[in-house]
């Protein structure tokens, strides 16, 4: 089997993937100062609630990491308990489509996914938008190429700025409002985080669309959906797990199984 690990700021994704299905999939959080040995606990220990072992039933194993120190944690421990030497996506990965990127070796290996997945299952014109620390949004064109995007700040990460920067503010969940007027302080932070983060995305997708031309698929994806989505009128699909998907496709596109 194969195991693809997406490692984010604030979450890691592991997937299984028997015969090119995703089985089995987890998310833990990304503790950068996890040494070797805690990383094969958590894995380990992860993989045991689907009757597998690190030692025994992967074959295979795809990384693609925005924290390096994190990366390197992997590295070791995949070595050490399961004798194996991961894929890391990074410059000079064949990924199967075009990079036309001014900086390709800037990008991260989530973006690089999410293109080489969307392009893959869903064709172009099309964005991912990834819903995380970070709100990415990947546009592949009607070749199939990865042509840039837009970054913006995760819904969390604005609503915890929002308090440390005003203490009087409450710290709120991501959810919707019984209307977008906000009849409390509450509902008023919920209605801007939810509706104002909506808002957000279809206006960064319709000037996107702009760019790419007629006929754009819009797919969402990322663990920090919230209520955000529902609210969105650009979303074509919701795909939890394009990321790890990306990562399969790119281990095929290089090692193979």
């Amino acid at each position: 089997m194969l195991l693809a690990v997406d490692v984010g700021n604030s979450t890691t994704v592991l997937g299984v993937f028997d015969d090119g299905e995703l089985t089995h999939h987890w998310r833990l959080s990304t503790p950068v100062l996890r040494t070797p040995d805690e990383q094969a606990l958590a894995v380990s220990g992860v993989l045991a609630t689907a009757g597998l072992r690190l030692d025994r039933d992967l074959w295979g194993v795809v990384i693609g990491s925005v924290v390096p120190p994190a990366t390197e944690v992997l590295r070791v421990m995949l070595d050490e308990y399961a004798d194996l030497t991961p894929l890391v996506v990074e410059p000079g990965t064949r990924t199967g489509i075009p990079i036309r990127h001014d900086h390709p070796r800037d990008l991260g290996a989530d973006r690089i996914a999410n293109a080489v997945a969307v392009q893959a299952l869903y064709g172009g014109p099309a964005v991912a938008v990834d819903f995380g620390t970070a709100i990415s949004f990947d546009a592949v064109d009607g070749d199939g190429a990865f042509v840039g995007g837009a970054i913006a700040p995760g819904i969390d990460t604005a609503a915890g700025a929002l308090v440390e920067r005003a203490p009087r503010l409450p710290t709120v969940e991501a959810t919707a409002p019984p209307s977008p007027l906000g009849r409390s302080t509450v509902a008023a932070l919920q209605s801007g985080l939810v509706h104002g983060f909506a808002g957000l995305v279809d206006g960064l997708v319709a000037r996107l669309t702009l760019e790419l031309g007629p006929g754009v698929t819009t797919v969402a994806t990322g663990g920090a959906v919230h209520d955000v989505l529902a609210s969105c009128g650009t979303i074509d699909h919701h795909d939890p797990w394009l990321t790890l998907k990306g990562l399969r496709l790119i281990w095929e596109r290089n090692d193979g199984p």
